[in-house]
């Protein structure tokens, strides 16, 4: 059951784990890059975010090599990609790690991307879902993979009122792109 979170606004939290990363002998784990199939599929997030007219007002990313080529590849899909903020606290995060960035996004962004990593993004969205359309809980309770997207809506006045379970999960995706 969905917690009311107040009045105000339609506003939407999309949470893009990056895509599939690659294990160099060698390469600190903060520094590995996208793997080929990474490559593919960061591209085929952001066609996905804008065919469900779902681009962001501001994307949050951490700072991890993976995650920042995620986010590049992915916004270079849409005509003018929203401003974006590289975080630290999104490498490695905990659910309060995520809420804490979260809650600094300003009252007038309506749709907020974060682009992190795994566990912390899967648990963040079961913390703040009260309900899911389908079985949109259940995917993300099995796996939420790599490249995956889940979009959560809540209405209020600010950011910092979102809590757990005053959001709505209306959608998950995979989308994967094609060899070549």
């Amino acid at each position: 059951m969905i917690a009311r979170a107040g009045a105000g606004p339609l506003r939407h939290l999309v949470v893009l784990r990056h895509a599939k990363s690659a294990w160099p002998e060698g390469v600190a784990d903060h520094r590995r890059p996208l793997a080929p199939r990474g490559l593919r599929d960061a591209p085929a997030a952001g066609r996905a975010l804008a065919e469900a007219d779902r681009l962001p007002d501001l994307a949050v990313c951490s700072t991890a090599v993976r995650a920042r080529e995620t986010w590049e590849l992915a916004s270079a899909e849409w005509g003018t990609p929203p401003p974006v903020r590289h975080d630290r606290r999104l490498y490695a995060a905990t659910v309060a790690d995520l809420l804490d960035v979260v809650h600094e996004t300003p009252s007038e962004v309506e749709t907020l991307l974060l682009v992190g990593h795994n566990p912390g993004l899967a648990e963040l969205v079961l913390e703040l879902a009260g309900d899911g359309l389908d079985d949109t809980l259940g995917q993300v309770r099995a796996k939420f993979p790599t490249a995956a997207i889940a979009e959560l809506a809540w209405r209020g006045t600010g950011w910092p009122a979102l809590a757990p379970r005053t959001a709505l999960l209306t959608s998950v995706t995979v989308p994967r792109g094609r060899k070549k």
